[in-house]
Order: structure tokens, then C-alpha cells, then sequence
């Protein structure tokens, strides 16, 4: 019989569906979409956001930087360590991409998150929606305990996505941001805390036959 994508990489088969929103992996012609997307904007002019400054430079040059994060996601997945880079579509359009990433995930059962929007999708609650769709991923379907993220303390906008889904203060780290030090908050969602507190709703498909590449 004749092997498709999905049949090598299961992956491409797991989706994760929110009221408003589908997070999946992308396909070729997507990845390029999302590229083109970031390479329009993630951030108002002036802004910082991101630990990593990938988004100094030209829109070419943050598109470039979206599809090779995206090849090597894919060429260095290992059970020892993964990062899971899901588009965000709304009605089919993209609009972001969301990665869980975890490491000797079947001993310590943590994961971490980050994630963009284009710019021009900003404001709507679309990156809550996107975040609580991949925690649900983690905590209801893969089985994590906990949860952690970080953002510098100007960063009001990721800050509000994580207290509004329930994470906690996990202390500071001191981070180099052009040329000067910056405190960022760390922060951290235990499982327990997930399910005491409401969030919106998601169903997750096609994991059965991914379980085996997280080491489950």
C-alpha cells in the first residue's frame, strides 16, 4: 500500500479545535503563509517582546526565521525533546503559531509555551483561546503536571494571557535585552490549578497514533 504524509508523521494528523479556532501542524504551503504573516508584524512598532529577538530585522528576514524553526522542530523531534510548532487558523485562515515544547517529558512531565499572533489579530482573545487549547493538550491528553512560561515584565499583553488561565509566580530571571538587563517574570500552572479554574473549551483529534513519538 502506498504511504501518505500522515501515515510517516502522525503528527500531521493531531488537531486541537477550540470554539473559534484550529490549532494543527502546517502543511507546506501553510508554513509559508504563517512566514509571510509574521514577516508583516507580530508586535506594535518599538516593542521588545520576545526573549529571543527574532523579530529585529526585515520582514524577510522574520519570515526566514519562522520557516527554519519550523524544519527543525520537525528534523530534531525526539522523544528526549520536542517542540510541537501548531498553526492557529480561524475559519481556515492562519493567524499564529503556538509550540509546546517538553524534555524528558515521560520522567518530569513539564512542558513550556509560547506562541505569536499577527499583528492585526490581536485584541480578540484569540491568543487565551490558542493558549488554553495547547494546555489542554498537555494536561488532558498528554498527562503534563505543570506548565511554565516567561515574559518581560513590559510584555502586558503575554503577562495577562498567563494570569488569566491560572498561572502562578515561579520567581524572576535576569535577561539581556539590547545591550541593557531586563527582569522577566517566570511564572507556572500546575495541573490541579487547570482544572479548578474555567477556560475555554477544546477538543483534541488524532493523538492515539502520536503517542508514542512524546514517549507515552
Amino acid at each position: 500500500m502506498r504511504c501518505v504524509l500522515v501515515d510517516l508523521w502522525p503528527l500531521y494528523a493531531l488537531t486541537v479545535t477550540t470554539p473559534r479556532l484550529q490549532l494543527r501542524l502546517p502543511r507546506e504551503e501553510e508554513i509559508a503563509a504563517l512566514a509571510e504573516l509574521a514577516g508583516g508584524g507580530v508586535h506594535r512598532p518599538g516593542e521588545r517582546p520576545f526573549m529571543s529577538p527574532w523579530t529585529v530585522g526585515s520582514p524577510a528576514d522574520r519570515a526566514r526565521t519562522v520557516l527554519r524553526d519550523h524544519w527543525q522542530y520537525l528534523a530534531t523531534w525526539d522523544v528526549a525533546e520536542w517542540r510541537l510548532g501548531l498553526g492557529v487558523f480561524r475559519e481556515g485562515t492562519p493567524i499564529g503559531l503556538v509550540t509546546l515544547h517538553g524534555w524528558d517529558f515521560p520522567v518530569i512531565r513539564q512542558v513550556s509555551t509560547w506562541s505569536w499572533l499577527g499583528v492585526a489579530h490581536h485584541g480578540q482573545g484569540y491568543g487565551t483561546e490558542a493558549r488554553a487549547g495547547l494546555l489542554t493538550l498537555a494536561f488532558d491528553h498528554l498527562g503534563a503536571t505543570a506548565a511554565l512560561t516567561g515574559a518581560f515584565q513590559d510584555n502586558h499583553a503575554s503577562l495577562g494571557v498567563s494570569r488569566k488561565l491560572g498561572y502562578e509566580p515561579d520567581g524572576i530571571s535576569v535577561d539581556a535585552r539590547d545591550g541593557q538587563a531586563v527582569v522577566s517574570d517566570r511564572l507556572r500552572l500546575t495541573v490541579e490549578r487547570w482544572r479548578e479554574r474555567p477556560h475555554p473549551p477544546a477538543t483534541v483529534g488524532g493523538l492515539d497514533a502520536c503517542r508514542a513519538l512524546f514517549g507515552l
